[in-house]
C-alpha cells in the first residue's frame, strides 16, 4: 500500500510541475485570457485531460502543498479528499501520512 501511495503521489506532483511550467509561460508572454488550460492534477498516470482555471484560483490552490486539481470523478478517495466541487474541476486534499507528506516534499513552492 505504501508503494502505491508513494506512487500516486508522485504522479501528482509531476502534473502541479507541469501547471507551474504552464502559469510561468502564461506570465511571460502576457494573460491572453483570464484562464488558464491546465493539466489533471490526478494520480491516474494515463490522465491526459485538461482543466480551466482562473489565474487567481491557481494561486489559491498552491496556497495549499497538499490540494491538487482534478476533473471531476478523478479522485482516489484512499489517499484523498474532495474539499471543493467546481463545475470544471474538483480540489482534492491529501491524507495523512505518505500521500500528504509526498505532496508536501515535491511542492515546487
Amino acid at each position: 500500500m505504501e508503494e502505491r501511495e508513494r506512487r500516486i503521489g508522485l504522479n501528482e506532483a509531476v502534473f502541479r510541475e507541469a501547471n507551474e511550467r504552464i502559469r510561468e509561460v502564461n506570465e511571460t508572454f502576457g494573460t491572453l485570457t483570464d484562464e488558464l488550460m491546465l493539466v489533471c492534477e490526478c494520480g491516474h498516470s494515463t490522465c491526459a485531460e485538461q482543466i480551466l482555471m482562473k489565474p487567481s484560483d491557481y494561486e489559491a490552490l498552491r496556497a495549499e502543498p497538499a490540494d491538487f486539481a482534478i476533473v471531476p470523478g478523478h479522485e482516489i478517495p484512499d489517499v484523498e479528499e474532495v474539499i471543493s466541487r467546481r463545475e470544471e474541476y474538483a480540489i482534492v486534499r491529501k491524507n495523512e501520512g505518505i500521500p500528504r507528506r509526498v505532496a508536501e516534499v515535491t511542492d515546487p513552492r
